[in-house]
C-alpha cells in the first residue's frame, strides 16, 4: 500500500435545524487504503458521505483531493474525479439491461457506440472477477449480481475512490469472499476503499485503518486487525451500552404453529412464489430464516401476516386454521408482525408515535365501544418508549423523525407490549447499530422465555446463529431442511441460501 493521500477531510461541520450532524470531522483515506467508516445510527456517517459525493454542502471545513482543495458540488462532479459511490439500496432499472443500466451513468459520448460498451463491461467484470453479461436484464439477476453492476458501472468510470455503504447486508457468505477478493484487488491497484459497514468481524478482516463517528464527531481511530470487536463496539457507543446479548438455551413447548405444503403464487413479475413450505415452531422458541433478499422473504411474511389469503388448512396456530384469515383476525389470536420497511409498513411515517401505536395495538384497552381513549393512546406509546429506550422527545414524535433504530426499537416494543403468541420479525436489525440491536435482541429473547414463539427472517448470519434453535434458508421461494443450530455449519446455510438443498428434503421441516 503506497502512502499518496487520496482523501483529506479537515474539520468538516454540517448543521441542520437543532441537529449538528457532523462536528469538526477529520478524516484522512490513502491511495490504495480500504477504510472503514463506523459509527452509531445518527452518528453521521451518512451525512459526511453525502458531503463527499457532493449531495450537500458542508456549513465549515475544507476537502482535499489527491492533495489538492476541492469543492464537490454534485454527484456528477464527484464521478468526474473519480469518487464512485455504492448505495445501500441498489439504484437500478429493473426493466432494462446491465449495460443500459451503467450507460446512464456514463457521458453520452461513451454510450453511442453499444458494442464497445459491451467489451468495456467485460473486460472489467472479468479482470476483477465479477462475472456480468452485457445484455441480461436486471430483473434476471440476482442480489450479489446487481451488486456487481453497480461497482462495476463505478470502475468503468474509473473511480479512484470507491464508497460502499453496507455492501454485504444482502450477500450470502461465498458472495461475501467473492466481494472482499475483488476489494483487495482493487486496493492492490491503487483504488482507494472508503467501506461503511457495521459487521464488525468484516470490518476486521478486510480495512486497514477505521475511523469511529460517534454523536457528529470522531470517537477514535484505530487498526481493525489489531483491536477486538468489542473494542470498536466501544469506541461507537460508549462505556455504558451493552455490545452483546447473552442468550441461554430455552426448552421448547407444545408445536404453536404449523404450515403445512404452503404454496403462493405472486402476481408481480418481479415477485416470487412460494413453493411447498412447511415450517413448525413451538412456544418458546426462536427459529431462524436465513436468505437473499428477494427469494420469498416478504412473500412468506404477507402469508403468515395475512396480507395474502391461502387456504384455510395450509396454517394452524394453535389447532386453528387461519390460513384464509384477515390480519386483524390473526392478531385477535395473538399474531404479531415486524415487517422489514420500517417506514410505509411498520409505521405511518407523519404520523406521530401515538397515534401509530393505535394502528396495531388497539386491541390493547386503547378503544372503547368504537371511541379512541386517547390518554391510554398516549400512555401505551409512553411505556413503549420508557421500556425500549426509544430516544426521541416523547409520544408526539413523528415517526419519521426517528433514526433507523429507534423507530425499530418503537415497532418491536408496540409489537411486544401486546404479549402475542406469535411473532414475526422481518430483518429487526438491518441497519440498526450495535445499541439498537443489543436492544432489540434481548427484546426477542424476554419474549421467547415468557413462552411466545418468534419467527425471525434475517440476512445477518450472526444474529440467526446467536439467537435461534433451528435454522433454515429461502431460496427461490422453496424452504430448506431446518436444522439444529448447534449441528449447521455456516457454510452449509450459505449453501441453502443458493439453493444448495435436495427437493425432496425442501419441503421437510424438522421438528
Amino acid at each position: 500500500m503506497t502512502a499518496a493521500l487520496r482523501l483529506k477531510l479537515e474539520n468538516i461541520v454540517k448543521e441542520y435545524p437543532g441537529c449538528r450532524a457532523n462536528d469538526g470531522i477529520d478524516l484522512t483515506v490513502e491511495s490504495g487504503e480500504i477504510h472503514a467508516l463506523l459509527g452509531e445510527n445518527g452518528a453521521g456517517k451518512s451525512t459526511l458521505m453525502k458531503v463527499i459525493y457532493g449531495v450537500v454542502q458542508p456549513d465549515e471545513g475544507r476537502m482535499l483531493w489527491n492533495g489538492h482543495p476541492v469543492k464537490v458540488e454534485s454527484p456528477a462532479q464527484a464521478r468526474s474525479m473519480g469518487i464512485g459511490m455504492v448505495f445501500q439500496h441498489f439504484s437500478l432499472f429493473e426493466t432494462l439491461t446491465v449495460a443500459e443500466n451503467i450507460a446512464l451513468g456514463l457521458p453520452a459520448g461513451e454510450v453511442r457506440d453499444r458494442s464497445e460498451l459491451d467489451r468495456r463491461i467485460g473486460e472489467v467484470s472479468k479482470r476483477y472477477g465479477m462475472a456480468l453479461d452485457p445484455r441480461r436484464y436486471v430483473s434476471t439477476l440476482s442480489v450479489g449480481e446487481r451488486q456487481r453492476v453497480e461497482i462495476v458501472r463505478c470502475l468503468i468510470q474509473e473511480s479512484t475512490l470507491l464508497i460502499l455503504d453496507e455492501p454485504t447486508s444482502v450477500l450470502t457468505p461465498q458472495e461475501v469472499n467473492d466481494l472482499f477478493a475483488t476489494l483487495r484487488k482493487l486496493a492492490k491497484e491503487g483504488c482507494s476503499i472508503l467501506f461503511i459497514s457495521h459487521k464488525l468481524e468484516e470490518v476486521r478482516s478486510l480495512c486497514h485503518n477505521a475511523t469511529v463517528l460517534r454523536q457528529g464527531r470522531v470517537s477514535g481511530d484505530c487498526r481493525p486487525a489489531e483491536v477486538s470487536a468489542a473494542d470498536i463496539a466501544r469506541l461507537m457507543v460508549g462505556d455504558d451500552t451493552p455490545i452483546s446479548t447473552r442468550v441461554p438455551a430455552a426448552e421448547a413447548g407444545d408445536v404453536l404453529l404449523q404450515v403445512r405444503n404452503l404454496s403462493w403464487k405472486s402476481s408481480d413479475s418481479f415477485g416470487t412464489s412460494l413453493r411447498d413450505i412447511s415450517l413448525e415452531l413451538h412456544q418458546g422458541e426462536i427459529v431462524g430464516i436465513a436468505g437473499v433478499a428477494g427469494n420469498g422473504q416478504d412473500e412468506l411474511l404477507k402469508a403468515l401476516s395475512g396480507e395474502v389469503r391461502t387456504d384455510p388448512d395450509d396454517m394452524m396456530l394453535g389447532g386453528m386454521a387461519i390460513g384464509a384469515l384477515s390480519p386483524g383476525q390473526r392478531r385477535r389470536l395473538g399474531v404479531a408482525i415486524v415487517p422489514e420497511e420500517r417506514l410505509g409498513r411498520g409505521a405511518v411515517p407523519a404520523m406521530s408515535l401515538a397515534e401509530n401505536a393505535l394502528l396495531t395495538a388497539s386491541g390493547q384497552g386503547l378503544v372503547d365501544r368504537g371511541l379512541v381513549r386517547f390518554g391510554q393512546v398516549r400512555e401505551f406509546s409512553r411505556e413503549v418508549i420508557r421500556r425500549f429506550g426509544v430516544r426521541c422527545t416523547g409520544e408526539d414524535s413523528t415517526a419519521a423523525s426517528l433514526s433507523g433504530g429507534n423507530l425499530q426499537k418503537y415497532i418491536i416494543g408496540r409489537e411486544a407490549l401486546q404479549n402475542p403468541k406469535l411473532l414475526v420479525a422481518s430483518h429487526p436489525t438491518w441497519g440498526v447499530d450495535v445499541g439498537s440491536a443489543v436492544a432489540i435482541h434481548e427484546a426477542l429473547v424476554k419474549l421467547r422465555d415468557e413462552g411466545a414463539s418468534i419467527l425471525l427472517i434475517s440476512e445477518d448470519l450472526d444474529e440467526l446463529f446467536q439467537l435461534c434453535s433451528r435454522i433454515g434458508a429461502l431460496c427461490h421461494g422453496r424452504l430448506s431442511p431446518m436444522a439444529r443450530t448447534a449441528d449447521l455449519s455456516i457454510e452449509q446455510l450459505g449453501e441453502w441460501m443458493a439453493g444448495g438443498f435436495e427437493t425432496g428434503e425442501a419441503s421437510h421441516a424438522a421438528a
